[in-house]
């Protein structure tokens, strides 16, 4: 064979060569893309489960939460513990990253830390940066995983690239418009009775704004009022909505009963009678920081909850908070809003602003379904527009069901307000609470639809809720033992404390700061005689606080700052002086008041902050399926600890765990898998 030959046929065996092994990695790749494991791990915030009270497993048993069901047949279920303190920022960033406060330093909500005045909040724990370790969508993302993250706690600002992420709430990042609330200022004893509790999370923006009534002008064409009309102009995020109360009743007596609302007073976009929404309209809003103002095409929704026959009102509006300044990348946000609208992420706030009246339970129920129809439409949404390998998705709204005015405190025997309704009304509270969890159920079966074979979908949460039935206010105990000094505004009824002059305070949620040579300027640990010695005196004033009408103590632990993390987990730089836990049907407040009053009635009837996470009210369900899952497999009534869950899932995906991670993979798989 000649020389040119050979090499010809050298040349096509080659190409051949390539060919195949080109084609046998096309198929590869191939194999492997149609064999990847998925994950859907959905976390809404709030789920209490437990043997004895919310027993969600026997109510799917009993056919009450079908999908549930489903998923319990198919997989593996149980409950889980959180972490102190028992609320939502730690024990997210607990299940994101298998560890600890010790090591993730999400010690709480709004944290201190050494070297920071006490005075501001100086490590926000809704935001990323909060967390000492990274979450799992940073490690899922850097093992080639795309990510979509809905409504998570701490997940911004975005710490992924290729993924989406909406409204991580609370972050500190992008244009995130509260809900808010319109009330009649009147005599302001409503407004002062709040104090900073109409502020998001005591000392953020305004979540109820109290506005004066003023005289109508030009108003185009104006509805027909037999009394004389009165103007409101209700101002929120920038934008400004005008509203013309009326009466048209004809009896000669002042009887408003409607109000139409207008953004420019020539065209009204929505005429409410009370209890009545309108629908979504468009709005321009602004984001305003220290650094820059960007106007927002957002969209606004109504409620007029209460219209008294002499003008009082009280309005509440919702603002869209799907924009693409608070999402990543910017352009997800319109093709969510094109495929489901705008968004009601979740009901109410914290602090509550809804509880303060009768017709308030309406619109929480109202805003309250609104939310989990959009969040129930978001799976497919989300899955179809983007095509995720792994979604985590939280919903706010069981927690602020849970931990508002009319439920937990009267269906939890547990609660010292048990006896205040009747059989026949318990049962009814009960049945909303239990359609809730059929809400919850139905997102359940819409997620299980949307997962294929390859896919894992987890069911868990942060922490479950127990009863509060009164406030404590530590701060006025500390102000009555002359160690911490204050004012009160007049107008507004908000406190504020004379660092300078302080020697100890509390602060959420379950901190309280020592120095005997006061609390002004950047905090440091304090030391000597004096210090030790004052620390006894807060020590002794707390063990010994008793609530005269119950004989029960509410403060049941007490943790040095040396201790905490020993005996609590908690990262000690960002502990107080003292940490500590509160006993069930009590909860803590900054609260301060002239009256130096230590014990009240609670607004909300649920909590679940610094208490004890052994306690069973405070329990969630954890339920599994997927390949390798071992079936209708039920881990028992010991719940397992929420730090399991993170290896557990990585074990799943066939994805080595962090070293940093604490927690333990659970036995829940098949033999071989």
């Amino acid at each position: 064979m000649s020389f040119k030959k050979t090499l010809l046929f050298s040349l096509v065996g080659l190409l051949v060569l390539i060919f195949v092994v080109f084609l046998g990695e096309k198929i590869n790749l191939t194999n492997q893309k149609e064999t990847n494991l998925k994950l859907y791990w959905f976390i809404p915030d709030g789920v209490r489960a437990d043997p004895d009270v919310f027993t969600i497993f026997k109510w799917a048993e009993e056919g009450k939460l079908p999908n549930l069901k489903k998923m319990m047949d198919s997989g593996t279920y149980g409950y889980s513990k959180p972490v102190f303190p028992s609320h939502t920022p730690s024990n997210f960033a607990t299940l994101l990253t298998g560890t600890y406060p010790e090591v993730h330093g999400v010690n709480d909500g709004p944290m201190r830390t050494i070297g920071k005045p006490l005075n501001a909040v100086a490590v926000p724990g809704f935001r990323s940066i909060a967390k000492k370790v990274p979450p799992i969508w940073t490690t899922l993302e850097e093992n080639g995983l795309k990510v979509s993250l809905l409504s998570m706690p701490g997940s911004t600002p975005p710490e992924i690239q290729k993924g989406e992420v909406f409204r991580g709430r609370w972050g500190g990042w992008g244009a995130d418009f509260q809900n808010l609330i319109f009330e009649s200022k009147g005599n302001l004893a409503q407004r002062m009775s709040q104090g900073l509790a109409s502020r998001l999370f005591y000392f953020g923006p305004q979540l109820t704004e109290y506005i004066d009534n003023t005289k109508v002008q030009d108003w185009k064409n104006p509805p027909k009022s037999f009394s004389e009309p009165i103007e409101i102009k209700m101002v929120g995020w920038g934008g400004i909505i005008y509203g013309y109360i009326y009466d048209r009743t004809d009896d000669n007596i002042i009887n408003y009963d409607r109000i139409a609302f207008s953004k420019d007073k020539q065209i009204i976009f929505s005429d409410l009678g009370m209890g009545d929404w309108s629908n979504w309209e468009s709005i321009i809003l602004k984001w305003k920081t220290t650094d820059y103002e960007v106007t927002v095409d957002s969209d606004v929704k109504l409620n007029l909850i209460k219209l008294n026959k002499d003008g009082f009102f009280r309005i509440r509006v919702l603002y869209s908070p799907l924009n693409d300044k608070i999402v990543q990348p910017p352009e997800a946000a319109a093709v969510m809003e094109q495929a489901i609208g705008p968004e009601v992420d979740f009901v109410d706030n914290f602090p509550a602003q809804l509880g303060y009246y009768p017709e308030d339970k309406k619109t929480f129920i109202d805003e309250m379904n609104m939310s989990f129809d959009w969040h129930t439409r978001a799976i497919s949404a989300l899955t179809d527009n983007f095509s995720p390998d792994v979604v985590i998705h939280d919903i706010y709204s069981p927690t602020t069901m849970l931990c508002s005015h009319w439920w937990t405190g009267f269906i939890d025997p547990t609660s010292l307000r048990y006896q205040e309704v009747t059989d026949e009304e318990r049962a009814k509270l009960w049945n909303e609470v239990k359609d809730m969890y059929a809400k919850l159920d139905t997102m359940l079966g819409e997620i299980m639809k949307k997962a294929g074979p390859n896919t894992y979908v987890v069911f868990s949460s942060d922490h479950g809720v127990i009863p509060q039935s009164k406030s404590v206010y530590l701060n006025n105990l500390f102000a009555k033992k002359g160690w911490l000094k204050f004012t009160i505004d007049e107008k507004t009824g908000e406190s504020t404390i004379d660092w300078e002059n302080s020697k100890v305070v509390y602060l959420q949620m379950a901190h309280v700061y020592i120095n005997p040579k006061g609390l002004a300027g950047n905090y440091e640990r304090a030391s000597g005689k004096d210090y030790e010695a004052l620390r006894s005196k807060v020590i002794g004033a707390l063990s010994s606080l008793v609530d005269s009408e119950t004989g029960i103590k509410p403060v049941t632990n007490i943790v040095k700052w040396e201790d905490v993390q020993e005996k609590l987990h908690l990262m000690p730089e960002r502990a107080g002086d003292l940490v500590i836990v509160n006993a069930p049907n009590y909860g803590w407040s900054e609260k301060l008041s002239y009256d130096l009053n230590l014990f009240g009635q609670s607004l909300a009837t649920g909590y679940k902050q610094a208490l004890d996470p052994d306690l069973e009210g405070l329990m969630t369900p954890f339920v599994i399926v997927g390949p390798g899952v071992k079936k209708n497999n039920f881990l028992g009534d010991q719940p397992i600890n929420h730090i399991d869950q993170y290896p557990t899932i990585f074990n799943a995906l066939k994805i080595k765990t962090p070293d940093f991670v604490q927690g333990k993979i659970l036995p829940i798989f098949n033999k071989g898998f």
